[in-house]
């Protein structure tokens, strides 16, 4: 049973326009369960080893709640900050846990991606070997929906309906005019390119969508991927092409890497900065087609766009906060709930608990099955995978053929 009378919360990694929705769940199901006190961490993991945490009691009226699933981005603040290991530092873990200990903290909620999985793994390995009470529990977010061990993760659904809408209304944009010109937006996805394969949805009753769709997964081939191009606007003057920022060509470098702002710049897990892809593309293809190229980066309007956002994923982010309070009330650590996929037509998930350990530093790519060759797109499988995430099974945008 729960032991601790009192909890605390924290959000990592980037926002989404959903992460608050799984701060409302924990909120929520923690008022059910009459828990003491709720604590929040600001920023992350960042101000908890800074002692920086809130009383969350206000947050959990009907109201707040409520307009809490409705704010985009992390209404705590996150962070990037990466755990040493035990072995390393055990300092730094005697004294989070004595901090915890002096609030009477009988649970942690972990809001995050992957490498936040790697830190409540850590948090919970580090109370295993000192026989400590404290439950860690991950919950899963991030719009990159790279997330081993889980159908997806809260924020891509409304990630991928934002990419689909404004590649449309890009795609009609750049159709006005009737001359060669070619237009390419750069997509968020180091490493998996979930988010930008989300642009096939663009296609729909007014057959128009992105010309190519590049994904992480597969290598670029930069002299082909000119010839195509070359070869398209032979027939369709105005080109859209959708690129995820990881885009590596076939030398194993980034595309972006020759046009990088800070080439050298990496945040605490090694990431290094990769903007700039769709840039480096233009300049290519201007050069290769005599005609005007635009980049277009989305950036980090695709992250919180609330206008757009799929009921779907504030429910279900929502929801999974709601299992996280349950799991550790029942007894359970080092986990994170996981949605597990009982069917598409009509499209039904449940909730299942997955161990951290097999979740903290993996990577879920797009099966290579389900992208077409050639930069020609995704297949109907990918399309039957997210449409539902993204509420558009019946998608119906309403607008006319072009003549």
């Amino acid at each position: 049973m729960y032991t601790g009378k009192n909890i605390l919360v924290g959000q990592s990694g980037g926002p989404t326009a959903v992460i608050n929705a799984s701060l409302a769940g924990v909120l929520s199901a923690a008022r059910q369960a009459g828990i003491g006190k709720i604590y929040g961490m600001r920023y992350g993991l960042q101000g908890l080893l800074e002692g920086k945490i809130i009383d969350l009691e206000p947050l959990t009226s009907e109201k707040n709640l409520l307009l809490l699933q409705k704010t985009p981005a992390a209404y705590l603040g996150s962070c990037r900050v990466k755990l040493p290991k035990i072995e390393d530092k055990a300092e730094v873990y005697e004294a989070l846990f004595a901090f915890l200990m002096e609030r009477d903290i009988g649970a942690v909620f972990y809001i995050g991606g992957n490498d936040s999985m790697d830190a409540a793994r850590k948090l919970s390995a580090y109370a295993a070997r000192v026989s400590s009470p404290i439950r860690f529990i991950g919950v899963p977010k991030t719009i990159d929906n790279d997330m081993a061990c889980t159908d997806h993760t809260p924020g891509f659904g409304s990630a991928a309906r934002y990419i689909a809408c404004v590649t449309r209304e890009v795609v009609q944009d750049a159709l006005v005019y009737d001359q060669k010109r070619i237009t390419i937006m750069e997509i968020m996805g180091r490493d998996a390119g979930w988010l930008t394969g989300a642009a096939a949805l663009a296609w729909g009753a007014n057959h128009i969508g992105p010309d190519f769709i590049y994904l992480p997964e597969t290598p670029l081939d930069l002299d082909e991927f000119c010839e195509r191009a070359v070869e398209r606007q032979r027939t369709r003057r105005s080109l859209v092409i959708a690129v995820s920022e990881g885009v590596r060509a076939t030398s194993g470098h980034y595309v972006c890497e020759a046009t990088a702002m800070n080439p050298d710049y990496q945040d605490a897990f090694g990431h290094r900065d990769i903007s700039g892809t769709a840039r480096a593309l233009c300049e290519l293809l201007a050069l290769r087609c005599g005609c005007k190229a635009r980049a277009v980066e989305v950036n980090v309007l695709q992250r919180c766009a609330a206008h757009y956002t799929a009921a779907t994923d504030v429910r279900e982010a929502f929801a999974v906060g709601e299992a996280a309070v349950r799991a550790a009330m029942a007894g359970h650590t080092g986990v994170m709930p996981a949605f597990e996929r009982i069917g598409s037509d009509p499209y039904a998930c449940r909730i299942v608990l997955r161990n951290l350990g097999d979740i903290a530093n993996a990577v879920r790519h797009v099966p290579l099955e389900w992208i077409k060759p050639g930069g020609a797109g995704l297949t109907d499988e990918f399309l039957q995978y997210v449409r539902p995430l993204a509420d558009m099974e019946n998608d119906e945008e309403g607008l006319p053929a072009l003549p």
